[in-house]
């Protein structure tokens, strides 16, 4: 995940209170952030997640002592309060506790589409841990170690929810053909 020439000016030019390049930066985050969100929250609490999460990175945006490194201390911002609201909303189910029944997840190498992703984040027995480490892996195509570090997670952990989370699809899409 890299941050691009024009990001990292806006990035400068709003720590030395420009209140254009801000306007002009959170526009650019703006858009990949939602889809993230409503990835991990859903769509109908996407709006208010994102906005606390602009909210925290206007605050914030001066002491990031590494702007080429935006993108990434952004959505980890956007991870924490996606999971913070799903937590207030008492929607984070328990996570299963056995991490360890994945050893090495192969990666993809195709993409879903945009709509059949939408469809299969929907999958009422997937946690918001596996949601957001979709997500990020699958929608806004980061290598799993990106997604760990944004995340903050150790890399096994990351492969763990994966797996949790595509068994989750699975089983959605058997009991799906089966009716």
């Amino acid at each position: 995940m890299t941050t691009s020439k024009q990001e990292l000016q806006w990035v400068l030019r709003a720590q030395c209170d420009d209140l254009e390049a801000l306007e002009c930066l959170l526009r650019s985050i703006q858009h990949p952030l939602w889809r993230y969100i409503s990835g991990v929250v859903g769509p109908s609490h996407a709006d208010d997640v994102l906005q606390d999460v602009l909210v925290i990175v206007c605050r914030k945006l001066k002491s990031l002592h590494a702007p080429e490194l935006l993108r990434p201390w952004v959505y980890r911002i956007a991870s924490r309060q996606s999971f913070r609201h799903l937590k207030k909303e008492k929607r984070w189910p328990e996570q299963p506790s056995d991490e360890s029944l994945v050893e090495e997840v192969p990666a993809q190498e195709d993409y879903p589409s945009t709509e059949l992703l939408q469809e299969l984040l929907s999958v009422n027995g997937l946690s918001p841990a596996s949601r957001a480490v979709l997500v990020l892996h699958f929608q806004e195509e980061l290598p799993l170690s990106e997604v760990a570090a944004i995340l903050e997670l150790p890399i096994g952990t990351v492969k763990s929810r994966l797996a949790y989370g595509l068994s989750a699809i699975r089983r959605h899409l058997g009991e799906r053909s089966k009716s």
